[in-house]
């Protein structure tokens, strides 16, 4: 597999620099520079296309795709808990509070242990990059140690990431066994990892970034949400945290601070153009507008939010209100680790959202939403250019000074799940079934920056 730096792919594919068009290339010259970054896209009819493509020939510099092999952005995925991905699969048949308590916090604990550390986040960086997955979104645990070699171990796979130590010192909400020992404790732990990211001697193209975490209001005291504001306003990270993602934990934040999440996040000096707000499913109309007045974003999260959101969030609406909205797995709380099932997810909820569930009422009375279905192409927009705005990152599209993170389908692989037709499947038609039926084996190569990062069935390029 080629590095793709200092060199210029021909390719066919997909991407969608705007929501509601698909942007389809055929046989377009993209050029990567050094620094992985696209330099220039020409396209057949171009001016300089043909002669340029003979140069690069004659070159050397010049890599192409085969047949029956599309280009696609790499997927950003916003949310994900990285130590949980052991459980991913188990214990989706309890209330989000027992879930925590009974399962997932224990399983968190582990993670003070550096070598089951060292396991599960290898195993899991590296599923998420051969599922295509070039950025990753990460809550980590409250351990120093393991948070730090997360950072290392997406650095040496090649993963883009951000990466936040949980910040979670809410004696009330948290076990004994598994807190920040102060709002000190917590937002030093928070500062001492936001600099060794910084200073890593092999991030110096900031691959890996770091993220103020607080895991959510319930976990975490008003002096650490205060402190990790400031930290917030200082520093101009990236914050995470999750935001009226259930019935519980909506009402919660309502009886103990009096306002919505959206609002007491506001208050801490938590909400801002690099706020990522996990699930939102409870946001008001008010809530909505700040959102989209502080130009934070969402990641939405459809197959988690059927086990434990009590409700469906209104994406389209959202959209068309302005907010920045990508997706997550939810990595365990949602039994995924492929953004393919998320874009399948977004789509089948929101379906289920306009037409409502119960059989058992006429069709007018099935508490629908109308017009609030989206597609395939909202999708794979979310999956990509959306999840790139979300993180205020030059990633998710194939334009100059983006960087060239992507992944190649390869229709034709032995064991992938795509069948195509030549008289019946073209343009948007491929993409739609890529979308729809697409499986790992179908992955044959992902690049990050322009470098390789794995090996699909056979070599494409």
């Amino acid at each position: 597999m080629t590095d793709l730096r200092g060199k210029t792919l021909v390719a066919s594919g997909f991407h969608m620099p705007e929501r509601g068009t698909v942007d389809e290339l055929t046989d377009a010259l993209i050029t990567i520079g050094e620094d992985g970054a696209i330099i220039s896209i020409l396209r057949p009819g171009d001016a300089d296309y043909e002669a340029e493509k003979r140069t690069l020939s004659a070159e050397g510099n010049l890599v192409t795709l085969p047949a029956g092999a599309f280009l696609l952005p790499g997927f950003v995925d916003l949310h994900v808990h990285a130590p949980q991905y052991p459980q991913l699969g188990q214990a989706l048949d309890v209330p989000l509070e027992v879930w925590l308590h009974q399962y997932t916090f224990p399983l968190e604990a582990r993670y003070a242990d550096i070598a089951f550390a060292k396991r599960s986040y290898g195993l899991l960086v590296d599923d998420l990059l051969a599922g295509g997955t070039t950025t990753a979104l990460y809550f980590a645990t409250i351990h120093q140690d393991a948070s730090r070699l997360l950072a290392d171990i997406c650095l040496e796979r090649g993963q883009r990431a951000l990466i936040g130590k949980v910040a979670m010192d809410n004696p009330d909400q948290c076990p004994d066994y598994y807190r920040d020992a102060s709002p000190e404790a917590a937002i030093g732990g928070t500062q001492a990892l936001i600099d060794y990211i910084h200073a890593h001697p092999d991030n110096g193209e900031a691959l890996v970034r770091p993220v103020i975490t607080p895991r959510f209001i319930p976990s975490c005291t008003d002096a650490a949400l205060e402190g990790l504001g400031a930290l917030a306003k200082s520093c101009g990270c990236h914050v995470q945290t999750h935001c009226s993602e259930s019935d519980w934990a909506h009402g919660y934040v309502l009886e103990r601070h009096g306002m919505t999440d959206t609002g007491s996040l506001e208050r801490f000096g938590l909400l801002g153009r690099r706020s990522v707000l996990a699930h939102s499913n409870f946001l008001t109309p008010p809530d909505m507008e700040t959102i989209r007045v502080r130009q934070a974003a969402v990641a939405h999260c459809p197959v988690s939010n059927a086990y434990f959101a009590n409700a469906v969030f209104p994406l389209k609406a959202a959209l068309e209100k302005g907010l920045h909205v990508g997706l997550g797995t939810d990595i365990s709380g949602g039994p995924i680790g492929s953004m393919f099932d998320a874009m399948r997810g977004a789509i089948m909820v929101s379906r289920m959202l306009e037409t409502g569930t119960d059989p058992n009422l006429p069709p007018e009375a099935r508490s629908r939403q109308a017009n609030s279905r989206v597609d395939f192409r909202d999708a794979f927009y979310l999956a990509t250019t959306g999840g790139g705005i979300a993180l205020d990152l030059p990633i998710g599209r194939f334009e100059p000074g983006y960087q060239f993170d992507a992944l190649v389908i390869d229709t034709t692989a032995e064991n992938g799940t795509i069948r195509l037709w030549d008289d019946l499947d073209r343009g948007e038609a491929i993409l739609q079934k890529i979308i729809y039926t697409a499986s790992k084996p179908n992955i044959a190569t992902v690049w990050v920056g322009g470098r390789p990062t794995i090996q699909g069935h056979r070599t494409l390029a």
